[in-house]
């Protein structure tokens, strides 16, 4: 069992989370996520390690189904009965000179460990964030206190400018700027543009994928992937990868896998999906 310290909305339909794990704590780097499950009758789910220190791990989560919605009725010193991790490969940081930090959505939350990480390796870092809209920007703050420059973007400009993080990328590229790294983390669609952006200028580009998991261990193959025409499995042998050499259709494809049973399972617990 863990006991959750706190349970905040950080923004609409996006939760803070804090728990005791001093296991998964003491051992987990950036990049790296958990499987969590609430109960015995839960379904297993991932999420990302946003911090932690030598006790407690913080997760974020975004409210997308069954699972996420019961997450949000848990109060402080209740407990979770399964945080299995930290599970994936750590992202790999090494001084490179500047490395632009790309999040999109919930994934802005895992774009924080990753980029302080890359600063205390003694790198020059650009972040770059997007949200639909001003309220839905999450770890401001935080991310701007570690990075060198950060450039915020929403669909309706209402913070930052209007538009979207591969319009910043783009004129940073056309602007002559070095950049040796480029890593991002979000919506599919986004770090496939990213991903196109790059290519031509032969940018060496870093993704988190975010396919659906179901035991996060590389038994079940519901996480597969096609990288460089090979067929990998985002628990075990990512969640990055070399984004030049993703299918990204396939992987779009295959995160509506359980879209129907997960409406389902949300309108006969009375759930807006």
């Amino acid at each position: 069992m863990f006991k959750i310290l706190s349970n905040e909305q950080i923004a609409p339909g996006i939760f803070n989370m804090q728990l005791v794990a001093p296991l998964v704590a003491r051992k987990a780097k950036a990049g790296q996520f958990v499987m969590i499950r609430i109960d015995e009758h839960g379904e297993r789910i991932p999420l990302t390690i946003a911090s932690n220190d030598a006790e407690n791990i913080t997760i974020v989560y975004q409210v997308v189904g069954v699972t996420t919605h019961r997450l949000t009725e848990k109060k402080n010193n209740d407990f979770l009965l399964d945080v299995v991790g930290p599970l994936g490969h750590e992202t790999q940081i090494e001084k490179l000179g500047t490395v632009c930090c790309i999040g999109g959505g919930v994934g802005i939350a895992e774009l924080y460990p990753v980029t302080r990480a890359y600063k205390s390796s003694g790198n020059k870092v650009i972040v770059i964030i997007g949200a639909k809209n001003k309220g839905l920007v999450i770890f401001k703050e935080e991310l701007k206190e570690i990075c060198d420059e950060m450039f915020i973007t929403t669909d309706d400009g209402s913070e930052g400018e209007k538009g979207f993080v591969s319009d910043v990328m783009k004129r940073l590229i056309d602007s002559g700027r070095k950049i040796d790294l480029v890593y991002a983390v979000g919506p599919a669609i986004m770090m496939k543009i990213i991903a196109d952006l790059t290519r031509p200028f032969d940018i060496k580009t870093m993704v988190s994928l975010n396919s659906v998991l179901v035991d996060g261990t590389g038994m079940c193959g519901s996480c597969r992937v096609e990288v460089g025409g090979e067929t990998k499995f985002v628990c075990v042998d990512g969640p990055e990868f070399d984004a030049h050499r993703v299918n990204f259709e396939e992987l779009m494809s295959r995160q509506s896998l359980f879209k129907e049973q997960e409406k389902h399972a949300c309108k006969i617990r009375g759930i807006v999906y």
